[in-house]
């Protein structure tokens, strides 16, 4: 494992999660509601702002790695996970939509992984739907973190639809996925 700062970028990512999650087990003497719900935000948007980072840095600095490559998106779909975790305990989020989002990320992994062995990854590269997906999610988890209204604002109203929108985006990347991978899964189950 090359130690260099994408790599650490990444590892402080997944050493969030921890630090996310207990923000909303700690004693209420510590922090009050909306103090965890700020805490919580802020802390998912560092990691959302590293996960930008180390990648850029990776290829900037030249300093991409087959580790990195791997570890980089576990280190997403883990804080994305415990995130949407949480706001299903908090019931800010619904569970069709948590099973969706978390669904997709296991099954579409899998597939790449799968396709990777065989020689066909780029049949499943990222695409520009999944980044749609990505970008939608990244943006409606922090405002249902958040939760409490700005103003005229009301984050939960807003993450509710971005998050229901990104579910969408979820089911259509993964069937444009699939579909880019059928002809290679026909060959082989044959």
């Amino acid at each position: 494992m090359p130690l260099n700062i994408p790599n650490l970028l990444t590892w402080a990512r997944i050493v969030m999660i921890p630090l996310f999650v207990g923000v909303f087990y700690s004693p209420w003497q510590w922090l009050a509601p909306a103090e965890q719900n700020l805490w919580a935000m802020l802390i998912f948007i560092a990691a959302a702002v590293t996960d930008g980072f180390d990648g850029y840095l990776a290829r900037r600095l030249n300093q991409t790695s087959a580790f990195g490559a791997f570890l980089d998106p576990v280190a997403d779909k883990l804080m994305v996970a415990a995130a949407l975790i949480v706001l299903l305990q908090l019931g800010r989020a619904d569970a069709v939509v948590a099973f969706i989002i978390i669904g997709r990320e296991i099954a579409i992994s899998a597939l790449r992984e799968w396709m990777a062995k065989i020689g066909a990854s780029k049949s499943v590269a990222v695409s520009f739907l999944g980044k749609l997906k990505t970008a939608s999610q990244m943006v409606a988890i922090p405002m249902l973190l958040y939760h409490d209204r700005l103003g005229p604002v009301d984050p939960q109203l807003i993450g509710s639809w971005l998050i229901g929108v990104a579910a969408l985006l979820t089911l259509l990347s993964m069937g444009y996925y699939m579909y880019r991978a059928w002809p290679e899964i026909a060959a082989r189950s044959r």
